[in-house]
């Protein structure tokens, strides 16, 4: 079983930035690779980025070179910091991980860029 909780959302001005962060806990240590997904009003939920546990990284176009994902050493916390952040950018953010052929997710936390 693997527990995320999200936070970091909220309001903010196209151009600006948000710091988003997904804490894991439960059998983390089995968890190869966690991933920010979002779902805009209307939309499937899509793929924003994933880390592995190796460290290796994979965007959305859409996002590429304003967004960056990391997580700690012990793989406990994944964080997503959005930088220029646009109106399309609006949407629940999700944090995923798989694990034995499930998908785990968070809560999800809402991210407002206004124009």
């Amino acid at each position: 079983q693997v527990q995320l909780v999200e936070s970091g959302g909220g309001l903010v001005q196209a151009g600006g930035s948000l710091r988003l962060s997904c804490a894991a806990s439960g059998t983390i240590f089995s968890i190869n690779v966690m991933g920010w997904y979002r779902q805009a009003p209307g939309k499937q939920r899509e793929l924003v980025a994933t880390i592995t546990d190796g460290g290796s990284t994979n965007y959305a176009d859409s996002v590429k070179g304003r967004f960056t994902i990391s997580r700690d050493g012990a793989k406990k916390t994944v964080t997503l910091q959005m930088n220029n952040l646009k109106p399309e950018d609006t949407g629940v953010y999700y944090c995923q991980a798989p694990l034995l052929g499930r998908n785990y997710w968070g809560q999800g936390t809402q991210v407002t860029v206004s124009s």
